[in-house]
């Protein structure tokens, strides 16, 4: 019996010519789409604000008002004195709300309504001296009278039994910031002025002791250090233990949302 041959399968055809080439052409050129080309914003410079400087607090705070607080804002000194930081503001850039004890209001005991200000700045006297169980032991006498009266009521420790020396310092700090917490705004800038010190001879942390506090409630966004431009001297001294301080700090802290604790900067509104 003989054997069926197999028919042969149709070839299939390849395009070839001008017109074949055309055709792989355009299937490629769907496969891999010509990307755009990134245009990078901004410009170089060197025109910066940069974390630490010799100069003067003025200086330093205008920079960090010009980063960490819009114009319009409102904003509480609580500790103002005699305005020295504001010494570079333009007026009118801030409905500024400045008060201290000198004028009536502890900033312990503000009289703000609660969530009702964009920013507020404290520079509590950071000086252990002015917190004595006696009067005639603290600090600020004689020639420094003025300083006392606007940062202390010139009375001993509410209580003998509370804090005392460094401490002390820390307590009103920590005092002050609750009331901060109470009347910023949720993501409001709170601005504190501070200084390291050797209090009993032990080395006290304070910028780092305040952060570690304060974590919970409020986000540390920015620190700036201001070294003095002159060289701080001492009356008397037999032997140097520690490094004689001649910086302070600026921290700049955004309160955290308590409907978002994690979320560190508010979010952005939508454009009309």
């Amino acid at each position: 019996m003989a054997t069926p041959k197999k028919r042969k399968q149709p070839s299939k055809k390849v395009a070839t010519g001008a017109k074949g080439q055309a055709s792989k052409v355009k299937s490629a050129t769907k496969q891999k789409p010509t990307p755009k080309t990134r245009i990078q914003g901004g410009v170089a410079t060197t025109d910066l604000v940069f974390s630490a400087s010799v100069s003067g607090n003025a200086e330093v705070f205008r920079d960090i008002m010009r980063i960490h607080v819009p114009v319009g804002s409102t904003v509480a000194d609580v500790t103002y004195s005699k305005g020295a930081f504001w010494a570079l503001i333009p007026s009118g850039d801030y409905e500024l709300l400045a008060t201290d004890l000198k004028t009536g209001v502890d900033c312990r005991d503000l009289p703000y309504s609660d969530e009702s200000l964009d920013a507020l700045v404290l520079d509590p006297p950071y000086m252990e001296g002015l917190f004595r169980k006696n009067v005639n032991q603290m600090a600020g006498g004689g020639t420094h009278s003025a300083f006392r009266s606007h940062y202390s009521n010139g009375a001993a420790l509410e209580t003998a039994d509370g804090p005392k020396y460094h401490d002390a310092v820390l307590d009103l700090y920590f005092r002050a910031a609750r009331e901060a917490l109470r009347v910023l705004k949720p993501y409001g800038t709170f601005i504190v002025k501070c200084q390291d010190e050797v209090s009993a001879n032990k080395q006290r942390l304070t910028h780092v002791e305040l952060i570690n506090e304060w974590s919970k409630e409020f986000y540390c966004k920015d620190l700036f250090v201001v070294v003095r431009e002159n060289k701080p001297g001492v009356s008397r001294i037999k032997e140097q233990q520690h490094a004689r301080k001649n910086h302070s700090y600026f921290l700049v802290f955004t309160k955290r949302d308590p409907k978002h604790p994690r979320r560190l900067y508010a979010p952005k509104r939508p454009k009309n």
